[in-house]
């Protein structure tokens, strides 16, 4: 029978003869003590976690573990806060993205130290005399020792976290954790009393959609860094060595179905979880979909190769014309996207060359910092170029919709996108680079360097229909999005007028 496979695919925790295990081995031997005994594979990761050099210190005070849901992932950590907690006298932070997620892991470790102090109905009565408090107020829950360990749950904000000093802090669900919500937590073990700060990453890859959000990035960011080597973390990780990027939407198919990755994947395959189960999941899931949530698939995060090849896209730029000459190209549209910091603005303009009929030219004409103070500015460079005549093209999810109210409001020719039409713009702009050889482009940094970081989701389960999503997240993605949104427009909203000249435009760029 196949079960699942104990040793992870990545442990980067420092290994030695000069590192300890004894809290790791201790951890484990006293959780059994109550009835909670660690898998194999728990095991690992909890000595990973708690491997000390031999000043007493954490040998990574950065820490996290990485499997697909209902493996088992929060029982490892359980034998970790308990042992920490009563005997190690340790503070601890549990953090979650939903409150429903903190108190169920409240609820977990107040079944070994009972509902309250001197609780006469206790399991573990050794440990409830070890209580001095346990708080079961709503986003308040906490357990507090008489040696001075305790732990304190909250669901995560951007203000969650600020007052609290421990020792320990535990980012449970952590593809789902943002920027501002670290910086308000990560500060809480800068001066715990232990002075051995410990922070514990546990969850599932980040869908690309949470990632392009902002939601996941602190959690991709760890795992590049460990498994780079850019930084000390103990990661823990299960799952099969393949990226889904390098697979057609046909070995895809097959590789999700293969039994043998779903045991390599799932520690607890044929234990806890059952074939019959995947399965299930196999009939309801896009491949994409279940690889990301059962077979634990990260993306390619630093490692990613655009969907574009920078050969094919550089094979495309052509120099600006002489001024005379671009003066004979007929403007179609224009593409104006945001980061979704809206700090950042790019704008496009796609135009026909008169003597080639299917020949579309893209420019970047603006990349420049954006405040809410500069809607007006954009607005007027916008008008100034486009009138009433051109469409202004902008994605329907970007922040950019914001300047379509302003828009409308001088008459102009606003399209925003669906998710059907960018579904259908995306796929329509990689034909016309990589088959049909339609465009043309004046080769600019920005853009080429956005182009970089694309990479592909599919929208249905074959993988047939799919649309650009951003996979490389040190890449600027809105230079690029501008110019789909033109290259869109020029498609669909315009009709190329044969013979007739466009306006002469100003070149530089917004700002």
């Amino acid at each position: 029978m196949l079960y699942g496979s104990q040793i992870p695919l990545h442990n980067t925790a420092p290994d030695g003869e000069e590192y300890l295990d004894d809290h790791g081995e201790d951890a484990v031997w006293y959780a059994q003590k109550y009835g909670l005994t660690a898998d194999p594979w728990q095991n690992t990761t909890v000595c990973s976690w708690l491997r000390q050099t031999p000043d007493g210190k954490w040998a990574c005070a950065v820490a996290g573990v990485t499997v697909a849901r209902q493996n088992g992932k929060n029982g490892g950590l359980e034998v970790v806060e308990l042992y920490l907690m009563a005997q190690l006298g340790m503070k601890i932070l549990h953090t979650a993205h939903e409150v429903k997620t903190a108190q169920k892991a409240f609820a977990r470790l107040k079944h070994f130290f009972g509902e309250s102090k001197d609780d006469p109905n206790a399991k573990f009565p050794e440990l409830n005399a070890m209580v001095e408090k346990v708080r079961n107020v709503n986003g308040q829950e906490a357990i507090i020792l008489r040696n001075g360990g305790s732990i304190e749950f909250v669901a995560r904000s951007k203000g969650s976290g600020r007052g609290f000093t421990v020792d320990v802090l535990v980012l449970d669900e952590a593809q789902d954790i943002n920027e501002e919500q670290l910086q308000a937590q990560l500060p809480t073990i800068s001066a715990g009393p232990a002075q051995n700060p410990l922070t514990i990453y546990m969850g599932t890859p980040p869908s690309l959609e949470e990632l392009a959000k902002g939601n996941g990035r602190p959690f991709l960011r760890v795992r590049t860094n460990a498994l780079k080597g850019l930084q000390r973390i103990a990661w823990v990780e299960f799952g099969t060595p393949e990226y889904i990027e390098d697979m057609t939407p046909e070995e895809l198919a097959e590789y999700v179905q293969d039994p043998a990755n779903h045991a390599k994947a799932n520690p607890a395959y044929n234990l806890r979880i059952m074939p019959s189960t995947i399965e299930g999941e196999l009939g309801q899931f896009s491949p994409e979909s279940f690889a990301r949530e059962r077979l634990n698939k990260w993306p390619k995060s630093l490692e990613h190769v655009s969907v574009i090849p920078t050969e094919r896209w550089s094979a495309l730029g052509v120099e600006p014309p002489p001024l005379a000459v671009a003066n004979l190209w007929q403007t179609a549209s224009f593409g104006v996207d945001m980061n979704r910091e809206r700090n950042r603005v790019s704008i496009s303009v796609s135009s026909f060359v008169p003597e080639d009929e299917e020949k579309i030219v893209l420019e970047l004409i603006g990349s420049a910092k954006y405040d809410d103070g500069g809607t007006p500015k954009l607005v007027q460079y916008l008008w100034d170029r486009a009138k009433r005549i051109h469409p202004v093209v902008i994605d329907g999810r970007s922040p950019a919709v914001s300047l379509v109210p302003h828009l409308r409001k001088k008459k102009m020719k606003v399209r925003v996108l669906g998710g059907a039409e960018f579904v259908e713009a995306s796929m329509g702009f990689y034909d016309a680079v990589m088959r049909d050889k339609t465009i043309e482009h004046h080769s600019e940094p920005r853009l080429d360097q956005s182009l970089e970081g694309l990479g592909k989701l599919a929208v249905d389960k074959t993988g047939a229909q799919w649309k650009f999503t951003p996979m490389d997240l040190t890449k600027p993605y809105h230079p690029f999005m501008s110019t789909l949104c033109a290259h869109y427009g020029a498609v669909k909203f315009v009709r190329r007028r044969i013979g007739e000249s466009a306006e002469t435009r100003d070149s530089h760029g917004f700002g």
